[in-house]
């Protein structure tokens, strides 16, 4: 046990230093909030992936493999297809929009990149953001609160409010330019964690047939077609665990990582580092879930979600030093994704509120109050966590869905369609959020992931309300025409 307590003092001191070091490299809130666009293919990559995957990675989705079987194979695979679509299409041409539009946040591309005259866009943009956030940052806290209390056995709530202090620490601090340059090293950290785990312990586990009979004895099949009643809904599961993949494309904790790289031309070198980072880790994780059946058998919803954990803390697998760096892989995991969360919200609330109320503010007071924001999110996200009410995978999930319905048909209109208008986009946002909203609330949930009826509702709602409320204003057209030359990059 002294060598887990001594590998974790490590990681936090480390943390904690990088984030004093940047505190006194961020001049500008430029720097605090986007890092003044310039960093580089190695720190975008694994920071934009480490931010993205988080704490579920490494315990909500082999907990998901764990309960449900091969079926949730899906979510990997459309993460996968999400994670290269949304470099491919997304990355290029919002890194070249928000620096022309001079956006720091989604809420003020959209603002700026339709020209709304009404302020809508961005203050309901503003509003989801703070929302979905405040939930997606209690997830990270809940698995936290679960590693500390599997770890050292104390009591939740502690847990919780010690892995949110260290968090607040070098967020507070350092800012953008802290949470990317840690994200790179949790990144590496969590992908030598994620193929190290189940290397050793497939062995230990008994192999393909140890693995097969645990299968059996859970009533689970070797199929990639989910076990469902009918046909129909059998492929209803399939799209709906794939249509994860919806999800990339209005996350801001990963489309800020596109606006805050140094130049497009470094994307294609960063898409092919990020896709084997992505590639690499999904499957390690699908495998850590089939690897824990037979070495765990009969773990309850709660308590799968461990077993990344009971694996690292079995000594006949790991050694204590080493189990430590493994450990510290689940806090990485966490960290990588709240740290981002915290900062976006922070940017929001100072971007898109005080800001446009305070036009004036100085770039000190700007600052000030970017850090106070940071305490403010971390203090509701906190109090949410000690809840407990929900499993990590299910808050993550609505979390996700929210955003890759409200923003996700925005965020593609924008880049790829000319005629798009700032009503077209507000009504999109409005009708994709209710109805992701109200299918989660009836509890169609269980047929269809609400991700996927939100994000087509926004879609089409945009495209109908083109029809009526066409862009007219030709330099907002000769803007977008600009961008999409100066966005191509991939010939």
């Amino acid at each position: 046990m002294v060598e887990t307590y001594v590998t974790f003092a490590l990681y936090l001191v480390f943390m904690i230093s990088v984030g004093v070091y940047f505190f006194f490299k961020s001049k500008s809130v430029s720097d605090y909030l986007l890092g003044g666009r310039g960093i580089g293919s190695w720190v975008t990559a694994l920071s934009a992936q480490a931010s993205d995957m988080s704490g579920w990675l490494l315990m909500g989705l082999p907990g998901a493999i764990y309960l449900a079987g091969i079926g949730e194979v899906w979510i990997a695979i459309g993460l996968g297809l999400g994670t290269l679509l949304n470099w491919l299409i997304v990355a290029p041409r919002l890194r070249v929009y928000t620096e022309k539009t001079n956006s720091m946040t989604l809420a003020a591309f959209f603002s700026k990149r339709f020209k709304d005259p009404t302020g809508c866009l961005r203050v309901f943009s503003a509003i989801i953001t703070l929302f979905f956030f405040t939930i997606y940052a209690a997830s990270g806290l809940n698995a936290t609160g679960n590693l500390f209390e599997e770890m050292f056995n104390i009591p939740y709530s502690y847990a919780v409010i010690i892995g949110a202090a260290v968090l607040l620490i070098y967020t507070f601090l350092g800012g953008y330019l802290a949470v990317c340059w840690t994200d790179l090293f949790q990144g590496f950290l969590m992908f030598f964690a994620l193929i190290a785990i189940p290397f050793f312990a497939y062995k230990y586990a008994g192999g393909a047939e140890a693995i097969t009979t645990a299968m059996q004895n859970k009533g689970l099949t070797n199929s990639l077609i989910p076990q469902a009643d009918n046909t129909i809904l059998a492929v209803a599961g399939i799209f709906s665990a794939a249509a994860w993949g919806f999800g990339y494309f209005g996350q801001p904790h990963i489309l800020v990582r596109f606006m805050s790289i140094k130049s497009v031309k470094l994307l294609p070198k960063t898409i092919t580092i990020a896709m084997i980072w992505v590639i690499f880790s999904l499957a390690a994780a699908v495998f850590i879930g089939f690897v824990a059946m037979p070495l765990f058998p009969g773990l309850d919803k709660q308590s799968c979600e461990k077993v990344f954990i009971y694996m690292v803390r079995n000594k006949e697998i790991f050694n204590p030093w080493l189990g430590g760096v493994m450990l510290a892989a689940i806090l990485a995991a966490i960290m990588s994704t709240i740290d981002s969360q915290l900062l976006v919200s922070s940017t929001t609330l100072t971007e898109d509120f005080y800001k446009f109320l305070h036009v004036d503010a100085s770039q000190k007071v700007l600052m000030q109050m970017s850090r106070m924001f940071v305490v403010l999110i971390t203090a509701v996200a906190c109090g949410l966590a000690l809840m407990r009410t929900e499993t990590i995978f299910s808050l993550v999930k609505f979390a996700w869905g929210g955003f890759g319905a409200a923003f996700g048909p925005v965020v593609l209109m924008s880049l790829y369609s000319r005629k798009t208008s700032w009503q077209s986009a507000f009504a999109g946002m409005i009708l994709g959020t209710a109805t992701m909203l109200g299918w989660y609330v009836l509890g169609f949930g269980k047929y269809m992931y609400e991700i996927v009826p939100g994000f087509l509702c926004g879609l089409v709602t945009i495209a109908v309300m083109n029809k009526f409320f066409p862009q007219k204003d030709q330099k907002i057209i000769d803007e977008f025409d600009e961008v999409v030359c100066n966005a191509k990059i991939l010939k």
